[in-house]
């Protein structure tokens, strides 16, 4: 059955296919298609009066004269019509019916094809009025049986016009929607680009940034203690070696995504909560002492939810290391709930002695931090804290609607 079905619906996309190469080849060709069926009307006309023993003078003029406006007014459907209408009114005044006045019907099919609805009405109630009086002067002995074969020639030829119309105007329409479709298909393949091209400059912002802020660190700290304290510069710099080959096995896990082999690298998971004591211990050893109140169980989150509020973090501890003055210490406070996050970083600056210099407005930071948040679900506030230091408080619902930009 299914067989049956699918060779049936092939048979018709085939004739569908044929027919519309078929009407695609009849409007390159129009000129000689009218001159052909001009011809055709005029021939048969003569061949039939000649066959009846009419063929006289009147009858040749008026073939002549029903069959020349095939071949003008063109591009005038409804004024072409016009003048067959009217010559084939005066042949019913002043001669006998013959077969060029399919012309009429020809005239019909054209403004059915190519003018609007009541032109199209007007000019079908013209044909039909035509078969009556035709029908009422030519065959007075069965007028019925002659109008409801003109009745039938000229319903046909409407109709036909209709049809290949609205056959043009969907297959018109089938094409500016695919046009379009395909217009939309590439904006939504850009944007997909545009959103994954600013994921990963945010993560190589989070990744760079944070470590190298900890690298720079280490190794001032390393510098100034290498002649007191050999032993602190040497953990100092093995620590600068650890953090950089952390640093750079993020970003080889993070540019996996634009590899063509990743299939053969599989990725890693993105960092959660239960890498927070290392980061910790990261910035402690850069200088910065950092205590955590920790409310609730981190790992009870989502690993969206458990990344964002890393990321948080991590960015805004990588703040305090490259912007807050010496000697500063900072404080992490998180409350996980299924339902609800709060996460506040603060940091001291100087201990209120030193006003806390605000971040770049135009870095990527705290632009990223809050894009993070609202991709999220979340909100995030930041801004210096009377007295000098910095505050940066996250809140975030793991089941709420992301939020626009």
């Amino acid at each position: 059955m299914n067989l049956t079905g699918s060779r049936s619906r092939a048979l018709d996309s085939e004739r569908r296919g044929s027919l519309d190469l078929w009407l695609r080849r009849i409007a390159r060709h129009s000129f000689a298609v009218d001159l052909s069926l001009a011809l055709a009307i005029a021939a048969l006309s003569v061949v039939g009066l000649a066959a009846q023993h009419r063929l006289r003078a009147d009858t040749l003029l008026f073939c002549a004269l029903l069959c020349a406006p095939l071949l003008l007014l063109r591009r005038e459907p409804l004024w072409r019509f016009t003048l067959v209408a009217a010559v084939a009114f005066a042949q019913w005044l002043l001669s006998a019916p013959q077969l060029a006045d399919a012309a009429v019907l020809i005239a019909l099919y054209r403004v059915a094809l190519e003018c609007r609805s009541f032109e199209v009405a007007l000019a079908a109630a013209t044909v039909e009025l035509g078969a009556i009086v035709a029908a009422a002067r030519w065959s007075p002995s069965e007028p019925v049986k002659i109008w409801v074969g003109l009745t039938g020639l000229g319903t046909a030829a409407g109709v036909l016009g209709v049809t290949i119309r609205q056959r043009r105007a969907l297959l018109l329409s089938l094409r500016e929607r695919a046009a379009r479709l395909e217009v939309e298909r590439d904006q939504e393949g850009r944007l997909g680009a545009a959103a994954e091209r600013a994921r990963i400059a945010r993560e190589m912002h989070d990744i760079v940034a944070h470590n190298l802020s900890v690298i720079v660190a280490l190794a001032d700290g390393a510098a100034y203690t290498i002649e007191s304290s050999p032993d602190r510069a040497r953990d100092a710099a093995e620590r600068v070696s650890a953090t950089g080959r952390q640093a750079l096995l993020e970003m080889r896990r993070l540019l996996g995504v634009l590899r063509d082999d990743s299939a053969q690298q599989p990725l890693a998971p993105q960092p959660g909560l239960d890498r927070l004591d290392d980061l910790l211990a990261q910035v402690r050893a850069a200088g910065i002492p950092v205590t955590i109140d920790l409310d609730g169980d981190p790992t009870s989150l989502s690993q969206g939810a458990q990344l964002t509020v890393f990321r948080i973090a991590q960015e805004a501890l990588t703040n305090t290391l490259k912007h807050a003055p010496r000697p500063a210490s900072a404080h992490l406070d998180l409350r996980c709930d299924p339902r609800a996050v709060m996460l506040v970083v603060t940091d001291t600056g100087s201990h209120g002695r030193v006003e806390r210099p605000a971040p770049p407005a135009d870095g990527r930071g705290l632009l990223g931090m809050r894009e993070r948040a609202a991709a999220s679900g979340g909100r995030l506030e930041a801004g210096p804290v009377a007295g000098g230091g910095w505050r940066v408080s996250l809140r975030l619902r793991p089941d709420a609607e992301p939020l626009g930009r």
